[in-house]
């Protein structure tokens, strides 16, 4: 089975099948490595409000178009952001996107926009939801989706009675010690992409024996182990990276293909280890009242 390069969501849009992830990649250094991992062949971006980095890594993406916009265009990069926590609720959600895409104007619009966990309420969950259709609506936001949500988060935003677009996508922490099965499972089932932040593990198993041997059969890095790893499960992996030189050798995890045997030998090191935050537990209203 070959990789694809890109998949289809469910909102009809295209996404390429990685992406850069710039978590505490530092703003000053964000625009010259955003413009690097594009040159690099990669062409789609992660970023986030939380990361304060939005307008660099929209500014790496205006300089790549501007170096050749004969060949380089807009619609050739998929640009996500996130909107955090303290905005949730219709009014705060719509001011902070329109933050957003200020930050993006010299890019235009947003690919990809994700409520970047579910830690609020209904109420405020609900509001921002509604805030995020109307930018569909707008044309400014072409597709909408969440980030670190439970099974519990999910069924309560489809069951919205004013749902008028679906998620397209569930971001989570995902890596072989930490395979989320019947999570990853329901979010496909629902129709929606998986894309999987920290698939790298920030460095902490790279010694890992098994992860070598593998590493060892296909004659790659470990990253590119963990990266094809999140590939051949059909999720969206967003390996981060400040350090240019690392950029191409994490776009060719693209180029091989792990075998079931493989894929199942390193989903058995899962131990539920979560490097980041969990809010897919955070308590939904009846839940913190019971």
């Amino acid at each position: 089975m070959t990789i694809p390069s890109y998949r289809t969501l469910n909102s009809g849009h295209k996404i390429p099948s990685i992406a850069l992830g710039v978590y505490q990649t530092p703003p000053h250094e964000t625009a010259a490595v955003v413009f690097a991992a594009l040159e690099s062949g990669y062409r789609h971006i992660d970023c986030a409000q939380f990361y304060e980095n939005e307008e660099e890594a929209c500014r790496g993406i205006a300089k790549w178009i501007a170096k050749d916009p004969s060949r380089n265009k807009r619609e050739h990069v998929f640009y996500t952001t996130k909107i955090f926590d303290p905005d949730h609720g219709y009014a705060r959600t719509n001011k902070a996107i329109e933050l957003s895409l200020e930050r993006a104007k010299e890019i235009g619009y947003i690919d990809l926009l994700l409520l970047h966990s579910p830690q609020s309420d209904y109420e405020r969950r609900h509001g921002s939801w509604m805030a995020f259709q109307e930018f569909v609506e707008s044309g400014k936001v072409k597709s909408i989706g969440v980030s670190n949500y439970g099974i519990k988060h999910l069924k309560e935003l489809l069951e919205y009675p004013d749902l008028k677009t679906k998620p397209a996508v569930n971001q989570l922490e995902l890596h072989p010690w930490l395979t989320r099965n019947d999570l990853t499972a329901y979010t496909a089932n629902q129709g929606l992409l998986v894309e999987a932040y920290t698939p790298l593990v920030r460095a902490r198993k790279m010694d890992d024996p098994t992860l070598l041997k593998v590493a060892e059969d296909h004659n790659r890095t470990p990253a590119q182990i963990l990266i094809n790893w999140s590939l051949s499960k059909g999720f969206i992996p967003l390996p981060k990276t400040a350090t240019v030189s690392r950029l191409a050798s994490n776009f060719e995890a693209m180029q091989f293909q792990l075998s079931k045997k493989q894929v199942d030998t390193l989903d058995a090191l899962n131990e539920g280890m979560h490097i980041c935050w969990n809010p897919s537990t955070y308590p939904l209203d009846n839940e913190r009242q019971a």
